[in-house]
């Protein structure tokens, strides 16, 4: 059990320096350089580590992640984000907890125009969460459905970690982008079931607003208007990817391009507001690739030490029915995702988990699609989910992050019977995904 202690001495470092309030991308890098160090001396091993960490940002494969990112920044910077939530507003008139249905339609519009969970979270805290802070919605109930329905990104085409999925594991990414439609579907009903009940049974924890509710023929204006536009952008992106026109980074371009020409057809197009979009662009890609370099030097760190082997193989070691294995895995992916980044984590997992998926004779865009719930649910699992941290960066001053983990924690629950029934139940991913084959 020497790889327990290796392991507990890496995590417990940077948990510790997360505690102190470092960031996640400096911490992460801190304590790799620190294992580099202890583990394999310095000098060579600092190089190859640099080089590791240059070629995991500089992949192909992520190049349409800070279109996708452009993409949601011309659609905030232009209002044409903000004319879509209102349209969507004017439907829901007064429904229980009608602020955060809102936020789960808004994250489902805003989930097929941006395949970023981070920038999905991000733009949905700017809209909506002053709104239901000065409303009196409870912060749990506000927070909650902002992560979870910004985290529906992950799930809903255009997915960039869906994306990067299919390349890590050399699966099709049509077919992984289909597959996930449904389950996306569910989670988000899951979500609207609970927003519901809970306003229901609690109705101060979202107080009814006195709002002028809009008629049907101003609903219907507003979604001629303001929302059915934005569907040339998710053509451009979905449609093209799921028909195979275009590859992803190309509908990426063209998802970017479009929103472009739209905010120009509005008349938004102007100097300042491609300024702020390609700035919020570039501070949001940067974040995110140095959180990716940091994360990918971190799981070399801990394959080096033999931690993550160990893990794995005293959890393989289990005489168990198949089923119990696929749970196994599933329980593993959670655990990792409480410390690790999403891409990391199918770094590690996925040259150990394929072959046996396989050697069981499960179908592996099932099992990518589990894979993918599970990792859109640790973008929500204390310490360091990242929609966690963009949440305490959008909530109101003084917000502790135990209040967020607490709004976090129901949609953790949801996301987990969800995975439940897909194991139960595996049609719901294969029947879509034969019907894209069989054409």
């Amino acid at each position: 059990m020497e790889w327990l202690a290796t392991f507990s001495v890496i995590l417990g470092g940077l948990l510790v320096l997360m505690m102190a309030g470092m960031p996640i991308a400096f911490a992460f890098l801190l304590i790799t350089a620190a294992g580099v160090l202890a583990l394999q001396g310095g000098g060579m091993a600092f190089q190859q580590l640099i080089i590791s960490m240059i070629s995991s940002v500089s992949s192909f494969a992520l190049v349409p992640i800070p279109l996708f990112i452009l993409m949601g920044a011309v659609l905030w910077h232009s209002n044409l984000g903000k004319q879509a939530v209102d349209a969507l507003d004017k439907l829901m008139g007064r429904l229980p907890g009608r602020l955060s249905l809102l936020t789960m339609a808004s994250g489902g519009v805003f989930s097929a125009l941006s395949g970023s969970t981070m920038a999905n979270t991000a733009m949905l805290g700017k809209l909506l969460l002053p709104q239901m802070e000065e409303r009196g919605y409870r912060r749990d109930l506000s927070m909650g459905s902002i992560m979870a329905a910004g985290g529906l990104a992950m799930m809903i085409p255009p997915s960039a970690i869906a994306v990067v999925l299919a390349s890590i594991a050399k699966l099709s990414i049509a077919k992984i982008l289909v597959a996930a439609i449904i389950p996306g579907l569910m989670m988000a009903i899951g979500y609207v079931i609970y927003i519901v009940g809970r306003t229901v049974a609690d109705p101060s924890a979202a107080p009814a607003g006195q709002d002028e509710i809009a008629t049907w023929s101003e609903a219907i204006v507003a979604m001629t208007k303001n929302l059915l536009p934005l569907g040339v952008i998710i053509f451009a992106v979905t449609g093209l990817i799921v028909l195979g026109i275009a590859t992803p980074t190309e509908a990426a371009a063209m998802g970017a391009l479009s929103s472009i020409l739209l905010a120009a057809l509005y008349r938004r197009l102007s100097m300042r507001m491609m300024k702020d979009s390609l700035y919020d662009t570039l501070r949001i890609s940067v974040m995110t690739f140095a959180i990716l370099a940091g994360a990918l030097g971190f799981s070399q760190i801990l394959a080096y030490s033999g931690a993550t082997t160990g893990m794995l193989g005293a959890v393989f070691s289990w005489d168990v029915q198949p089923v119990l294995v696929i749970i196994t895995m599933m329980l593993v992916v959670l655990v990792l995702g409480c410390f690790m980044d999403q891409i990391a984590i199918m770094l590690i997992t996925f040259p150990f988990f394929l072959p046996i998926v396989n050697s069981l004779g499960y179908d592996p865009i099932w099992f990518a699609i589990l894979m993918l719930i599970n990792l859109e649910t640790a973008l929500m699992t204390p310490p360091l989910g990242l929609l966690l941290v963009i949440m305490k960066g959008a909530a109101p001053p003084g917000t502790r992050f135990s209040e967020i983990y607490r709004a976090a924690l129901p949609f953790v629950l949801i996301n987990i019977i969800i995975i439940g029934i897909l194991i139960a139940f595996p049609t719901a991913i294969t029947g879509p995904m034969s019907a894209l084959s069989s054409r």
